[in-house]
């Protein structure tokens, strides 16, 4: 992608990224206690949690590694999305239903070229003032991935 055209790079957080880590630690247990609860013989709230516990692990796991090759997003006018891995390379990727940007923040899912779909929430800042307005413009432009969905 050449540099002239109109496009906005983002980079990922590393509190927030911290936040949704541990939000969904936090929500996994929640869920392994509702479970534990229910009025389901031993065997089967002991099933259900293990079940719970090792799909909250997962997805974890997953959302982390996606993570670890994701530098930076950088979104053209046209609506292409990149990522920049760490090779410092661009790597195409799409934008995926689900993605929400509000004024102040946003939760953008991607789905890499290697195909696996995560989320990245993002918040503007000082240091990326010009490239959140133009996110914004291009958001407005090219509207929301799959609206037929």
């Amino acid at each position: 992608m050449s540099s002239n055209v109109y496009s906005a790079e983002i980079f990922p957080d590393p509190f927030l990224r911290q936040l949704v880590l541990v939000s969904g630690a936090l929500l996994g247990i929640a869920g392994i206690l509702l479970i534990g609860s229910l009025a389901l013989s031993v065997a089967l709230r002991a099933a259900g949690a293990a079940l719970w516990g090792l799909t909250t692990f997962r997805e974890l796991v997953v959302l982390r590694r996606a993570w670890a090759s994701c530098l930076a997003l950088r979104f053209a006018e046209n609506g292409a999305v990149e990522i920049r891995g760490p090779d410092l390379e661009w790597h195409a990727a799409r934008l995926v239903s689900g993605s929400v940007l509000l004024r102040r923040m946003g939760w953008i899912r991607l789905k890499s070229g290697a195909g696996s779909v995560f989320a990245e929430l993002v918040r503007a800042d000082r240091q990326q003032a010009r490239d959140w307005r133009r996110l914004h413009v291009i958001w407005r432009h090219v509207g929301a991935p799959d609206r037929s969905c």
